[in-house]
This record gives C-alpha cells, sequence and structure tokens, in this order.
C-alpha cells in the first residue's frame, strides 16, 4: 500500500513541468534582470516598502503571472487570481467585497488580473476607486500594448513595467533546470538543443513544455539531431496574432525595412509574415502602399510592380504567388525613395481643409449656358495645346488662396527630372504672367 509520501511524491512528478520548476524567489526568475535583479524596479519597491498598482506587459511565458506571486509573498498581501476572460462585474464585485473584510483585519489583497485588456472600458473603471482607497494593490497582466488597450484613467493609477521575450540563454537556463529537476538529460544533439530553444521563441513555459514532449516521445537509446527533432516535434506556430500586436510590429518592420533600403530585412519579415499565417494579399496591398508613400515619382515603375505582384499573387495563389510579393519587395527596397508625393497630398489636403468651398478662377471654367457665359465662366482661357510649348502659364488656383507649392521633388532617380521641367515651367509662367512663377 502506498504511502501518503508516495502519493505527494507521484502527484508532483506529475504535475507540468513548468508548474514545477516556477520561480520560488525572485532570483530565480530568468530573463528580467531589469526588474528583479539586484537593482531591479521590482527589488527597489519591495527593499522601499512602497508598492503601487502594476501593468505587466509582455509576450507569452515570460513569468508575468509568477512575478505577481511573488510580489505579493514579499510584500505580505493575501493574493488574489482572476481571468478577464472567464470573470465579470459580479465577480469583481465580490473579489472588492472580500478585500474590504480583509483590509479591516489587517491584511492587504494584490489583485492579479490576467489578460486584464480583455475587460471593457467600464469594467475598467470599476478598479478606480478600489485602486485609490487602497482596497487593493492591482497587478494586472497583458500581452498586448497598455497604450491602445487599456482606459487613460487606469494607466494613470498603475506603473507599467515591460518585461522582456526571453533571450536564447535565459531559455537554455531552463532546459538546465529542466534536466536537474527530473534527473535526465535532453536525448538531443547541440544542434537540435539550439533548435528546440528556437522553436520556443521567447516564451520560457512552451520550451518546457517542448522539453517534456522529447521525453515523451523518446525511446531507450534515441539522441535526435535537428532533423529528428523536427520530425517528432512537428514545429510550434511563431507567436502572432493577425489581429494584434505582433502583427503591427512586423508589418511595421517590414514598412521601415522597404523605406530604409534593405531589401534583406524587408524580405526577412515578409517571410516571417508569410510563415505565421498572414494574408499574402494583405501584404501585396501593403506594398501597393509603401511604392506611393516612400518610392512615389522617384521610380513611377514602383507602383507598377507592387500592384502586377498583388495581382500575380491573386492569379497563382500560394506558394507560387509568394514569390511576386517577394519581387516587388525587394524592388521596393532598392528603388530610391521619395516622400515628395505623400508630403504633397497631406498640405494639399490641409489646405482643402482650411480654405473651404473657393470657387476655381471663372476662366478655367466651362460656360455651358449664356447665364454663364455672361458671368465671366471660361472667359480669357488659353488653350495649352495652342501656345508656345504647349504651356499657357495660366494660374489655376482660387484667386482668394494664390499659388501655393505642395510637391517638391526630391533629387533623386526620376523626380530629378520632374525637378528640371517644374523649374523650367515656373520660369515660363514668371515671364508669361509677369509674376514670379510657383510662389
Amino acid at each position: 500500500m502506498a504511502s501518503l509520501f508516495d502519493s505527494v511524491a507521484e502527484e508532483a512528478a506529475n504535475r507540468p513541468l513548468a508548474d514545477r520548476l516556477r520561480p520560488k524567489t525572485l532570483g530565480e526568475i530568468v530573463g528580467q534582470d531589469h526588474l528583479t535583479g539586484a537593482d531591479g524596479v521590482v527589488t527597489r519597491m519591495l527593499a522601499s516598502g512602497s508598492l503601487g498598482s502594476l501593468i505587466l506587459w509582455g509576450p507569452p511565458g515570460t513569468g508575468k503571472t509568477t512575478l505577481a506571486r511573488l510580489i505579493a509573498a514579499e510584500a505580505g498581501q493575501h493574493f488574489e487570481q482572476l481571468s478577464a476572460i472567464f470573470s465579470g462585474v459580479a465577480d469583481l464585485k465580490k473579489v472588492f467585497e472580500a478585500a474590504r473584510v480583509r483590509r479591516r483585519d489587517g491584511l492587504p489583497t494584490l489583485l492579479f488580473v490576467d489578460e486584464i485588456h480583455r475587460f471593457n472600458r467600464a469594467q475598467q473603471d470599476s478598479f478606480l476607486p478600489v485602486m485609490e482607497d487602497g482596497t487593493i494593490t492591482l497587478i494586472g497582466a497583458t500581452t498586448e500594448n497598455p497604450s491602445f488597450e487599456l482606459n487613460a484613467a487606469l494607466l494613470s493609477r498603475a506603473r507599467v513595467l515591460t518585461l522582456k521575450r526571453l533571450e536564447d540563454d535565459a531559455l537554455a537556463a531552463l532546459l538546465d533546470r529542466a534536466e536537474g529537476e527530473t534527473g535526465r538529460t535532453l536525448p538531443i544533439d547541440d544542434e537540435a538543443r539550439a533548435l528546440l530553444v528556437g522553436m520556443a521563441d521567447g516564451d520560457g513555459r512552451a520550451v518546457l513544455t517542448l522539453a517534456e514532449e522529447v521525453w515523451r516521445v523518446a525511446r531507450e537509446g534515441d539522441l535526435f539531431d535537428g532533423d529528428g527533432l523536427r520530425a517528432v516535434l512537428q514545429r510550434r506556430a511563431p507567436i502572432y496574432d493577425k489581429g494584434q500586436d505582433g502583427h503591427y510590429n512586423l508589418i511595421s518592420a517590414l514598412h521601415k525595412s522597404v523605406r530604409g533600403s534593405d531589401p534583406d530585412a524587408a524580405l526577412y519579415y515578409l517571410a516571417r509574415m508569410l510563415d505565421a499565417g498572414e494574408n499574402p494579399l494583405y501584404l501585396g496591398r501593403r506594398l501597393v502602399r509603401m511604392a506611393s508613400e516612400d518610392i512615389g515619382l522617384a521610380d513611377p515603375q514602383a507602383l507598377t510592380v507592387a500592384l502586377a505582384a498583388k495581382d500575380a499573387y491573386d492569379y497563382l495563389g500560394s506558394p507560387e504567388g509568394e514569390l511576386a510579393l517577394a519581387e516587388a519587395c525587394v524592388y521596393l527596397a532598392t528603388a530610391p525613395k521619395s516622400n515628395a508625393l505623400y508630403t504633397a497630398m497631406k498640405g494639399a489636403m490641409r489646405a482643402a481643409k482650411e480654405h473651404g468651398s473657393l470657387l476655381p478662377p471663372k476662366h478655367i471654367l466651362n460656360a455651358p449656358t449664356k447665364l454663364m457665359g455672361a458671368e465671366g465662366y471660361g472667359a480669357g482661357y488659353q488653350y495649352d495645346h495652342d501656345q508656345p510649348d504647349a504651356f499657357s502659364g495660366q494660374d489655376y488656383f482660387p484667386p482668394e488662396m494664390g499659388r501655393r507649392r505642395f510637391y517638391e521633388p526630391v533629387e533623386r532617380g526620376f523626380e530629378r527630372e520632374i525637378g528640371k521641367r517644374l523649374d523650367y515651367w515656373a520660369k515660363l509662367r514668371a515671364e508669361r504672367s509677369g509674376g514670379t512663377g510657383d510662389g
């Protein structure tokens, strides 16, 4: 008959490895030295005895829940945990009332809310009174940017601490701990060990879960190399949510790499997004936007190439069509850059809003009726094709507004030629109108 101690040992052995290795002190947390190291922010807070409400922002598997538990223990506060996914206002009211009772008994409450960004605005507002009167110390955890997902009022009452994606050495240290905890060596060679760390993608929980999977599938005498590890584990999907921060971070990186004329980095981020399951037609649309915003008329062919790539993918589908997107990506990254068109359009839109519904000069308006002709519509219009150089030099802006210069071509690519044309026309305009050109 098994003893009580045997049952406890068996239960502990059956717990997931990530739970068994959960740090018991701040010093055991890996990869977050800026928070929990000897000179870390959390360490300093606890040493001062002054703990305020916090928002822990970071990717999955970086230790947000563990950190909150250890802060409560170090600060001598009752730890209460909720998930915003499964909780509502009624649950919050119960927690707040229990916290008030504990507070009257001299025991403060630290309320940890996982996925706090899932609460709506009204639910987030419900925390404000109990934070202000000291009923609870709130620690919220989120994988999303708090600036976008949390109320300004809530953010003003809590300090945001950022947890970093775990680096490879931190993940490797977790594997070492796992081997020490289980008393078993992972049956993988050095190549496979590095691959296992890469598969975890900065997630400490994931690297331990993957290690458990290796032990489960390994037979006696197995030693997996990289290919063997891929075969038994398949592959862990990259951390990427097409509607959230991962999506916006990578499309921003792709856009800025193209703008920065770095085709290799641009291809890398394009591949990252395709690999993570992004809709290729979305990427095609973004490339079209880049062609207009960052290249414009410095290379008018860029827009044509981007549109052709989008159409090619639409025609071929995956995986053949993805090469067309890569071709456009490299073309845009290596093209001469100009945001002159983008800047000109913003200036024109601003002027359109500022000046309202001004009538264009009457000489460029058609006069389909006698009344309009009598009002001067079309009078004095000069047909440019009949003028020397096919250029009349007339003014086309509303008289009340005066001439404006929105478009300033750069001295790069085809815009250099456009600039020469504009300078020539400005000279002719000044000569033929008796004015000063573009003004």
